[in-house]
């Protein structure tokens, strides 16, 4: 009887093992759910939407969207900004900015970001139901010269 007990918990626990291992290289490598919270994407993604975060393309806890590459000339000021500033994104670097420019900490307060910082891509929304799919496109066109 003893036996027994023994070997069903020996089982489970590599059972346990095995799926912690599935899971953690699937989250690590393929791609991940995040549930968002904050303004900074509004209308694209508001709080508690769940999108999922795919790894393969390219290896940020904060989802932004890539405006420039290195090599870029982007706006940098305000949508009610009357002087207009522009700055060049330099190499190894993106620019990065919310869709809700009035409401988000992006590039233009942090400068450029370096590729390393990058975690993953936006590829879909999954929730709420009625907006499931690929996201749609930024608001925010025009912010690249």
């Amino acid at each position: 009887m003893f036996r027994g007990f023994f070997v069903k918990t020996i089982s489970f626990v590599g059972y346990t093992v095995q799926y912690g291992c599935i899971a953690h290289c699937a989250f690590e490598y393929v791609g991940e759910f995040v549930s968002c919270s904050g303004p900074s994407m509004e209308p694209t993604i508001t709080n508690h939407d769940v999108v999922f975060s795919e790894r393969i393309s390219r290896h940020l806890y904060r989802i932004q969207k890539v405006i420039g590459l290195e090599g870029d000339k982007v706006c940098t000021s305000g949508p009610s900004d009357i002087f207009k500033t522009h700055t060049y994104v330099p190499r190894g670097h993106v620019w990065l900015e919310g869709d809700n420019l009035r409401n988000s900490t992006d590039s233009r307060s942090y400068g450029p970001i370096p590729y390393a910082l990058i975690r993953g891509r936006v590829c879909l929304k999954l929730w709420p139901p009625q907006s499931f799919g690929v996201l749609a496109e930024s608001p925010n066109d025009g912010r690249i010269l």
